[in-house]
């Protein structure tokens, strides 16, 4: 199925901030309850073409682009952390006169939602962190998948991507039984913003992060679990790269309201992608009961 039918009743629109304008898509504006949906690093709104939609039936759903990334302004005079997303989504959520929400991020997004957690703890509902970064790396083989991921981000700036570096690093992010997945759209969508110039020009900021994930540990910029006051849900797979499943239950023990789930369909680093149904479904009953 396309992702524009995957979209169709979602509006795709632009919203002006001081960070510059942001992509948004949107469905569900008659719910009483808002929820935002954050990619993760070098996404964008594309990652959640089967839950905008879906989830709208229940909330005022809101996924969007991070600046540097998507159709969202790129700038080359701000540090792109996490605390700077996070201070752009409290922006975002003023301008839609939006005081309080749910949050669901994916990797960068479930970092910057726990980030945004901590700092706005008055303006979060439940908080779903799903397949995070921000959380501490606790296995060899999460280290080495990290250092997988900065090779892999190298091919996509410095030179022109292409399909394939495309479609490799789009494979790190699924299940190899959802590979399928990676139709021409997809991959197609994402190469048409990569090759973008104002892209490559601050893709390098971008993907900085990737490489500044010990300093920024040590630094105390990371998700400190023990401060989440809000309920807490680790929405995990069993083959998530960088982060396994040990690493989800030891932050989820250190989070006072903090649940785990851990998907039962094959899936990796895309759950909301690679198995629509079953992330929809845990969502809807973790924020409407906090119970999953």
């Amino acid at each position: 199925m396309s992702l524009w039918l995957d979209f169709l009743g979602a509006e795709i629109r632009y919203v002006k901030t001081s960070f510059g304008s942001i992509r948004i898509a949107e469905a569900g504006k008659g719910n009483a309850e808002a929820l935002f949906l954050m990619h993760g690093i070098g996404g964008h709104i594309e990652a959640y073409a089967k839950n905008v939609v879906p989830l709208a039936d229940t909330f005022h759903v809101i996924a969007l682009d991070f600046i540097g990334h998507g159709l969202s302004e790129k700038r080359d005079d701000v540090e792109y952390t996490p605390i700077t997303y996070a201070r752009l989504l409290a922006e975002l959520m003023d301008v839609m006169d939006i005081q309080s929400a749910h949050l669901s991020g994916e990797s960068l997004g479930g970092w910057v939602a726990g980030v945004f957690a901590a700092l706005y703890p008055n303006r979060v509902k439940r908080l779903v962190l799903n397949t995070a970064a921000g959380i501490p790396v606790v296995s060899e083989k999460g280290r080495q998948d990290l250092r997988n991921l900065d090779e892999l981000n190298k091919k996509n700036f410095g030179k022109p991507p292409s399909v394939e570096t495309i479609r490799m690093r789009m494979q790190w992010l699924m299940h190899e039984s959802n590979w399928h997945l990676l139709d021409d759209e997809l991959i197609g969508s994402r190469l048409a913003l990569y090759t973008r110039p104002d892209f490559q020009r601050t893709a390098p900021l971008v993907f900085a992060l990737v490489k500044r994930h010990d300093e920024l540990g040590e630094s105390g910029a990371m998700i400190q679990p023990q401060d989440l006051q809000c309920e807490t849900l680790y929405l995990w797979t069993r083959d998530n790269p960088i982060h396994d499943v040990a690493a989800a239950t030891a932050a989820c023990e250190r989070t006072p309201k903090g649940k785990l789930y851990v998907m039962h369909a094959d899936a990796a680093h895309w759950p909301q992608y690679e198995a629509p149904d079953e992330f929809n479904a845990v969502m809807r009953k973790f924020l409407t009961t906090g119970d999953c």
